[in-house]
């Protein structure tokens, strides 16, 4: 699979990609990485994986994070389902709690996650679709069929 740019090494998780001091993305987490997140300063986790995934070891995960003493938040989401803005909510509100910093997203490949943080960006930050878009690219964002539903739902909030 292609890799973005921004990614770099971290034991325990895939496709790690930092976006400044306070936020990082990133694909799948091991439970053994989380001790590492809270060394690094990590205060939360928030995991956009369903429980059904194949690979997603959701309560080893939730224990692991938890047990390392940083906040675990699970926004279960797909790029299926009918209807993004719960998790969208449940984002952005975990995303605006300076509690939550620093932070890292992640769903499975860094897709979703970094469709959600270019979402934040066009959303809260007031971003144009396209910077957005290019940063979700160094970020995680490699997939076609996830390009495409974050160009047409990025298309939508902005024209209202």
């Amino acid at each position: 699979p292609k890799v973005a740019a921004k990614v770099e090494p971290f034991a325990g998780i895939a496709y790690f990609a930092p976006v400044d001091d306070a936020f990082a993305c990133a694909g799948a987490v091991k439970a053994e990485a989380a001790a590492e997140l809270k060394r690094r300063g990590y205060a939360s986790v928030v995991n956009f994986r369903k429980a059904s995934e194949e690979g997603a070891a959701i309560e080893k995960e939730k224990e692991a994070v938890e047990a390392a003493g940083l906040k675990y938040i699970a926004i279960p989401w797909a790029r299926t389902d009918a209807d993004v803005k719960p998790a969208l909510d449940a984002f952005l509100a975990a995303v605006k709690d300076p509690a939550n910093r620093p932070m890292l997203f992640h769903c499975a490949s860094a897709n979703r996650a970094s469709v959600f943080w270019a979402i934040k960006r066009v959303v809260v930050d007031g971003w144009t679709r396209e910077k957005a878009l290019a940063e979700a690219e160094t970020l995680g964002l490699t997939q076609d069929p996830m390009k495409k539903w974050a160009e047409e739902y990025l298309a939508k909030i902005s024209s209202k």
